[in-house]
């Protein structure tokens, strides 16, 4: 058969990091990717048993319709959510239906946008940023979370449920890997040490606050109706039938 005898429509996704987070030499650098548009193997993807049980089913097709050459474990996890969005929208349309609190929903996707953040660039490319502790004025420095570090995440929470199955520690599982250096202190056990024993609640929740507000990401805050017909402000609910809308 001919090279290239069959074309495929792509389309460029702008990443809300506009690649200001990433290393030189990273194609994630230019701030957009390239993605192709659905095809029947991505529908193949999509209803493998084996990746839906192993929750990689939405990595696997992201990582299928991907064209820009990028190491997919750097992506940014809000860089990811706008790659998904995309492609849903290129995949299935804009319109977006589901049920909440029992009464059904029509959203358009097209129109979410990356939401604004406020960090300063000056180790954009290091990945690495301060923050005071409003309380105990304690110093730490923290990095955005990748795909990669989502895994690891996942993985350690994981392990520790096999040793206790009531084991609840993925908030301090989490603050662990964002966190990378206190007061000074890059050791992990010392992060450790002081995010599960002095860490308090009030500053973990100002950190917590402050880490979302600056981290690139989409705005899926959205107006839903509600069971009593109020309209209300709410979270995109990210449903089974968003990338399976026959399901």
């Amino acid at each position: 058969m001919e090279e290239n005898k069959f074309k495929l429509p792509t389309e460029t996704v702008e990443l809300p990091s506009k690649g200001k987070f990433y290393l030189e030499g990273s194609a994630l650098k230019e701030g957009k990717i390239e993605m192709k548009y659905m095809t029947a193997k991505e529908e193949d993807i999509l209803t493998n048993q084996n990746y839906i049980k192993q929750g990689t089913v939405i990595d696997k097709l992201l990582q299928s319709l991907i064209i820009t050459k990028i190491n997919y474990d750097d992506l940014l996890v809000g860089d990811k959510n706008a790659i998904m969005l995309a492609a849903r929208i290129l995949s299935y349309g804009a319109l977006y239906e589901f049920e909440y609190e029992g009464v059904n929903q029509n959203i358009d996707l097209s129109k979410l946008e990356p939401k604004p953040h406020h960090l300063d660039y000056t180790n954009a490319d290091s990945n690495e940023f301060s923050f005071i502790l409003p309380f105990t004025q304690n110093t730490v420095t923290f990095k955005l979370l990748t795909h990669g570090d989502e895994k690891k995440i996942d993985e350690e929470i994981k392990g520790l449920k096999k040793i206790n199955k009531d084991s609840a520690s993925e908030v301090t599982v989490r603050l662990s890997h964002i966190i990378t250096s206190v007061n000074g202190s890059v050791d992990k056990k010392d992060i450790r040490e002081f995010v599960n024993n002095y860490f308090l609640a009030k500053d973990a929740r100002a950190f917590r606050s402050y880490y979302n507000e600056v981290s690139p990401d989409i705005d899926v805050k959205v107006i839903l109706t509600n069971s009593n017909g109020i309209e209300e402000d709410a979270d995109l609910p990210i449903g089974i039938n968003f990338f399976w809308p026959d399901a």
